[in-house]
């Protein structure tokens, strides 16, 4: 399944690195001029400063013009996939603190590669759109799961709740950011931890987006193995790293 998503994955990416789908089979890495277009993943109104991808093989860079000249030598010669290593990061991070801008953590994205099918049976509850999913905004215990409130430009468009009584376990959400990319998050309450719910959750949420004819992914962190081990469980597997910047405080 993984493989049917791979050129709807490209279109998305060429949106976002200002390239064309087919920089992301080339050997070679790809620099590029950041640049704002439509379709591409909404977390900020602003172009990059600087942010990289890699699929495995070559990276794609797209930054400010600033940048280049030093980005042309850190890519020269080396894998795209080395370029995310921490030996090749420290000199980046040191430039990119010239201009007031630091690294930010890398996001291992997942796509779904097969099909899977609930192995609990917890009682669960759906909501659908602004007006159901309204009255979790700003619940801390659900961080991940939804965003802190509405965004119009990435809304939070389904959410499933698994249930012990009247108590909520657990809560599966996915916002639209891009169009017909949905991604999944997950927060389960401490108490319920350990028995299943993340991964029962996450694969009713990643099936009914799959029906719906659109595109569930998933993103954690290099270290987070637990969320590595959920999505894995529930049928996804890597399919992307990138790394930006933010300004430093």
């Amino acid at each position: 399944m993984l493989h049917s998503y791979r050129e709807k994955l490209y279109e998305l990416l060429s949106k976002e690195f200002n390239c064309t789908p087919a920089d992301f089979t080339k050997q070679e890495n790809i620099l590029t001029v950041s640049a704002l277009q439509d379709g591409r993943r909404m977390y900020s109104k602003e172009k990059y400063f600087f942010h990289m991808v890699t699929l495995g093989g070559n990276a794609v860079l797209t930054a400010e013009e600033c940048l280049h000249p030093f980005l042309k030598d850190f890519m020269k010669d080396r894998a795209g996939h080395w370029l995310f290593e921490l030996p090749n990061l420290l000199p980046l991070q040191q430039e990119l603190n010239r201009f007031g801008y630091t690294l930010t953590q890398t996001y291992h994205m997942f796509l779904p590669a097969e099909q899977t099918e609930p192995k609990k049976n917890y009682a669960v509850k759906w909501f659908f759109g602004k007006e159901e999913i309204s009255q979790f905004y700003g619940d801390e215990r659900f961080h991940n799961a939804i965003c802190s409130e509405y965004l119009p430009h990435r809304p939070d468009k389904m959410v499933v709740c698994a249930y012990d009584g009247e108590n909520i376990m657990g809560m599966a959400g996915c916002s639209e950011d891009a169009p017909g990319w949905l991604q999944i998050g997950i927060d389960v309450l401490p108490e319920y931890r350990s028995k299943g719910v993340a991964t029962y959750l996450v694969t009713l949420l990643k099936n009914k987006i799959l029906e719906e004819g659109n595109i569930p992914f998933y993103g954690t962190s290099l270290s987070n193995y637990h969320s590595w081990n959920i999505a894995l469980n529930c049928g996804f597997r890597p399919a992307w790293v990138e790394i930006g910047t933010e300004k430093r405080k």
